[in-house]
């Protein structure tokens, strides 16, 4: 049996987010860092218990001027303090909504500066233990998050992005680069199905302006090709 999840980032502040959680298996909930505030982010949650959709913390840069997608330079100190700030908060809100955190995903500049260095992993993936020792931590594959993470013992999902173009080295295209981002449903189921064959996870950015009919897309198509949608945690790879 071919199964996949398929998630979505969210809890941003859009106003799409109740029909995002609608056709998703699993769901990125901004940790009010990025994007986003405690209303956006418990509605974002209450909406996800009600569908039986998988929640995941999404912490990322303080930066909403940029939307969290500027790489900073950071202390480790200073990444601690941010990573314990976000999924404190985000904790305490899943505590009182009542539901569980599935895994951990961090967002945009941060996603990929964890990737390419060593100590600002370790000191991510120490923070996702602390706070939620279940849970499974959403990776670029074969990086150090996921080398990491499995020598920690940690359940890694591996993620691949359905609406961004990728390099010939394997990485996204920078944002700022033309033609970064995947418009078109058909080009992105293509890619979609490309992905699922070696990742369990695959994103859809719930910021797009047409991310509805993307999802909805990817859902109907991923469904008729005999893939069965599930939450990362049912998913066997």
């Amino acid at each position: 049996m071919q199964r996949i999840d398929l998630n979505v980032d969210l809890g941003e502040g859009g106003n799409a987010d109740k029909a995002l959680i609608a056709l998703a298996t699993s769901v990125n909930i901004s940790c009010g860092g990025h994007a986003g505030d405690e209303m956006t982010l418990r509605r974002a949650m209450e909406w996800a218990a009600a569908q039986g959709v998988a929640v995941g913390a999404h912490p990322g840069h303080e930066d909403r001027e940029h939307f969290g997608r500027r790489p900073m330079k950071m202390e480790m100190g200073a990444l601690e303090e941010l990573l314990v700030r976000q999924l404190s908060r985000f904790r305490k809100l899943a505590e009182e909504v009542g539901v569980e955190v599935a895994h951990v995903k961090a967002h945009g500049a941060l996603y990929h500066q964890l990737d390419g260095a060593a100590d600002w992993a370790d000191v991510f993936l120490n923070q996702v233990a602390h706070h939620f020792p279940e849970a499974g931590v959403t990776v670029p594959p074969d990086g150090w998050l996921e080398d990491q993470g499995r020598g920690r013992g940690l359940r890694v999902i591996r993620e691949g992005f359905a609406d961004r173009r990728y390099g010939g080295d394997g990485k996204l295209v920078p944002r700022g680069q033309p033609n970064a981002v995947i418009h078109d449903p058909e080009e992105a189921l293509v890619q979609a199905i490309d992905l699922a064959q070696r990742v369990e996870t695959l994103c859809v950015h719930g910021d797009g302006v047409a991310a509805v009919k993307l999802l909805t897309f990817l859902r109907l198509s991923l469904e008729e090709a005999g893939w069965t949608l599930v939450a990362p945690h049912a998913v066997v790879f």
